[in-house]
């Protein structure tokens, strides 16, 4: 038994290293220490910044309370993530964490309310995209105090990144589906929660004929998807967040992240963001029909982000310039 664990986390191990490896190449390793946040001067200051406020709120019993960052991988939740850790009012939980994940599946929820607990912050945040089919039982779990963000991106840029780090995993997986083949355990979760309407649109393809693009759109298609089929559109202690428009317009998102979550926005959250559109490189050859569906999902998604941004910012329009609420927002340095 312990040999087979042993192999088990040796494979992992070295499936790890191909995967950054092969995105070492793609982009660079200094993009990769920043997207795993290794830089130890950024983190030392974080530290102590964080360690200073709570020194100062020590006196404060408002009880900490779990946010769930969600969606699909590769929309830009590291930015989020890391971003929201240069709060104070942070403590964060990556999906590489084993105190709060195994194989980037977060662990038994009596573990996760021991960690939520223990901190001292007033969030601690969880980054369970693998687990992103659980949002509501996640919700459920612990009442009112919780919140949850769902990340998207546009899905030519989520490809893109996605077969660069992952190549053709996500077409694997669903051509193991279609086929009713066992799926390897840590695959499982790619295909969990999956509408019939979805399973069915998914098997109607030739997938040995798809392109691994094609295949990462489906999955994109597929796994944003349960934003509605789940109902999060209708809660309100879940908002979407944009990435391209994170990045093209950082501070506006961040207010309204920070007016969601009833803390005061401060610029360390977007410091690191040079602000900028999406490149406009040529869309992927995906198939038609996956196309056609990852647009129209895209337009809805689009709406709903735009409609509570622009309820949190106090918009009455999206154009510009914005009409505020009576609330005010306080920027701190």
């Amino acid at each position: 038994m312990s040999n087979n664990r042993a192999g088990h986390a040796a494979s992992i191990i070295l499936h790890r290293i191909r995967q950054n490896w092969r995105w070492s190449k793609a982009h660079s390793w200094a993009h990769l220490i920043e997207e795993h946040d290794l830089n130890p001067l950024v983190r030392g200051r974080r530290a102590i910044r964080k360690s200073w406020w709570r020194l100062t709120q020590r006196d404060q019993k408002t009880p900490p309370a779990p946010l769930f960052l969600v969606g699909v991988q590769r929309s830009g939740t590291n930015l989020l993530a890391h971003g929201l850790d240069e709060l104070p009012e942070f403590h964060v939980y990556n999906e590489g964490n084993t105190k709060a994940f195994e194989n980037y599946r977060i662990r038994a929820l009596p573990t996760i309310e021991r960690l939520v607990g223990q901190g001292s912050a007033r969030f601690v945040l969880f980054k369970p995209l693998c687990d992103s089919h659980r949002t509501p039982e996640l919700l459920a779990h612990f009442g009112t105090r919780a919140r949850a963000i769902w990340a998207y991106r546009n899905v030519d840029g989520r490809v893109r990144s996605a077969v660069a780090k992952f190549g053709d995993s996500n077409l694997r997986v669903l051509r193991a589906f279609a086929a009713d083949e066992e799926q390897q355990p840590w695959n499982t979760w790619q295909i969990a929660g999956l509408s019939t309407e979805n399973a069915d649109f998914v098997r109607s393809f030739d997938l040995d004929a798809l392109t691994a693009e094609s295949g990462a759109a489906l999955f994109w298609y597929v796994r944003n998807a349960l934003y509605f089929e789940l109902g999060l559109h209708q809660r309100a202690d879940t908002i979407l967040v944009n990435y391209d428009e994170f990045l093209a317009e950082p501070e506006r998102v961040a207010i309204g992240v920070c007016r969601f979550l009833e803390i005061p926005y401060r610029k360390a959250m977007v410091a690191s963001i040079d602000p900028r559109r999406p490149s406009q490189r040529p869309p992927f050859p995906i198939d038609p029909r996956i196309r056609e569906r990852c647009t129209a999902l895209k337009e809805r998604l689009d709406a709903t982000c735009s409609a509570q941004l622009a309820q949190l910012t106090g918009e009455r329009t999206m154009a510009r310039p914005a009409s505020p609420r009576q609330t005010t927002v306080v920027a701190h340095p």
